[in-house]
């Protein structure tokens, strides 16, 4: 979400992307294909994971008669036996090729297939990839996008599908039982579903589930700036006090120098280089326990806070380093990273509307189809915070700032920028008051998305056995990969107590048709 936000987006292919909602975005980490050949519990030889199946899903749950549209998922079967759980998760606001892995032992997913004998799906979300009801992305077709026909997606699957596996036309819920498991947006839409829709899926699993929509989302940098070097965060604090100042006394030149000091001088509006530099804390979500010091976030804080081979003190160098070593690293790396061969105007401004980034309404488009939903019902704004609390992120970026981009995106769903509902949201499917049983939570300490989840500072919502909370050092749906689990010990332990609950929970079901 840049406001409006997955995580699908890397190296240069983020360039001409204008917008904070995209670059931030939820999305769940990929897992590569293992390469391996699959056999089942007796021996016999299993299809690829990379198969791609079919579901006639319902266009509108609302309306049945306007008929079905093929909705793609991925099926894994080598730990099942009779009995077995079906365990299903969508990666959410992403194509799902290349979410294969999912269905693997290298993630919990598998993990909970493995140690229970059950078969572990990929399923599509609506609009996104090629499940899609319709051959475009107008906002006339994306009126049929929102929570409550996604809700109805996963269940009328895990009700209706007879499963491509020997035995698989009958383990529909009541038959067999099923485990719904996500993370992120998925996480929310896991508790959401199980909220909205109680008795389908009998156990839950959402890892650093947003549950909570929150309109004005300033709370995305707060655990960037508590946990990363706190040299680099003092020196952001200098540079964007320096910008804040500026354009509250309207200095305009000095404005346009410091833009220039980062190459950015063709950029024309300041809100839009405001931006530009949250760029740079966006990095902080590409994160893992098995991501180096390499990375691009801490090249970037290298880039401030190492000078001559001596590390700045936690008070910083100050300001006037800050935005020559800041400005360098735009100059030197991170403009080619981020912008390629574009222009700054071209690739970070947002105010040309006739950029095909506005424009393009096909299919496999994630970007659009996760603005639709940020615009209308879920916000996730990432802006500068109160003036009461420290800022590593300008507070010239307001949520009218996005909310304006959604206009520019759907200029014929709104004639002016929309509020999206997230009161309504939240007292639809809960939010934080979630109380369904047999829904563990997941979640990680330095996970920007922490605060729209149900570990958020200050809501001190009781951990219970019918509905765990657990929390390691890990970052955005750090748990659901076995190899982080290797390389941090808080996020195995997460992993250990969620298979104990799954174990537990499904030793009480017992079947119902």
């Amino acid at each position: 979400m840049w406001a409006l936000t997955s995580l699908l987006l890397a190296g240069v292919a983020q360039a001409a992307i204008p917008n904070a909602m995209l670059r931030g975005m939820h999305s769940l980490p990929k897992l590569p294909v293992p390469e391996r050949l699959l056999t089942s519990s007796n021996g016999t030889a299993l299809p690829p994971i990379t198969t791609v199946y079919h579901f006639d899903q319902l266009i509108d749950h609302n309306n049945p008669d306007l008929g079905t549209f093929q909705q793609r998922y991925w099926m894994n079967w080598e730990f099942y036996e009779p009995g077995g759980p079906i365990i299903l998760m969508t990666p959410g606001e992403s194509n799902a090729d290349g979410f294969e892995g999912y269905t693997t032992n290298e993630s919990v997913n598998g993990l909970i297939a493995q140690q229970q004998n059950g078969a572990a799906i990929v399923i599509e979300h609506r609009f996104f990839g090629y499940s899609n009801p319709y051959d475009n992305l107008t906002s006339q077709s994306l009126a049929l996008l929102n929570i409550q026909q996604a809700i109805n997606d996963l269940v009328y699957f895990a009700t209706t599908a007879d499963l491509p596996m020997p035995g698989g036309d009958a383990v529909k819920p009541g038959q067999a039982p099923w485990i719904l498991i996500g993370g992120s947006y998925s996480g929310a839409l896991t508790s959401w579903t199980m909220v909205n829709k109680p008795g389908i899926f009998w156990a839950g699993y959402s890892s650093s589930g947003v549950v909570e929509a929150i309109t004005d989302y300033y709370d995305y940098f707060t655990p960037i700036r508590n946990h990363m070097p706190q040299n680099c965060s003092s020196d952001v604090e200098a540079v964007i006090f320096y910008l804040d100042y500026m354009y509250a006394v309207g200095d305009t030149a000095g404005i346009q120098t410091l833009k220039e000091a980062f190459g950015l001088g063709d950029v024309v509006r300041v809100e839009d280089f405001a931006t530009a530099l949250q760029d740079n804390l966006f990095d902080w979500q590409d994160l893992q326990p098995t991501v180096g010091p390499g990375s691009m976030f801490f090249q970037f804080c290298d880039a401030l806070e190492v000078k001559n081979g001596v590390s700045a003190g936690p008070e910083g160098w100050g300001l006037e380093n800050a935005i020559y070593s800041w400005g360098n690293f735009w100059n030197t790396t991170y403009y080619d990273y981020v912008c390629g061969s574009e222009d700054a105007e071209t690739c970070l401004g947002t105010y040309d509307t006739s950029q095909s980034y506005w424009t393009n309404a096909t299919v496999n488009n994630a970007n659009r189809s996760w603005f639709w939903i940020v615009c209308n019902q879920v916000g996730w704004y990432q802006v500068g915070p109160p003036e009461c609390e420290p800022a590593i992120v300008s507070r010239i970026l307001q949520p009218v700032y996005q909310q304006r981009q959604c206009v520019n995106m759907f200029p014929e769903a709104f004639a002016c920028p929309p509020e999206p509902t997230t009161e309504e949201t939240n007292a639809m499917y809960g939010g934080w008051d979630v109380s369904i049983p047999r829904l563990f939570f997941a979640n990680g300490l330095r996970d920007p998305w922490r605060e729209a989840t149900v570990s958020a500072d200050g809501l001190n919502k009781p951990n219970t056995t019918s509905r765990p909370i657990y929390e390691g050092d890990g970052f955005h749906c750090t748990d659901l990969l076995v190899q982080n689990a290797v390389a941090d010990p808080t996020v195995a332990a997460v992993q250990e107590a969620g298979l104990m609950y799954m174990k537990e929970w499904l030793a009480e079901w017992k079947p119902s048709a």
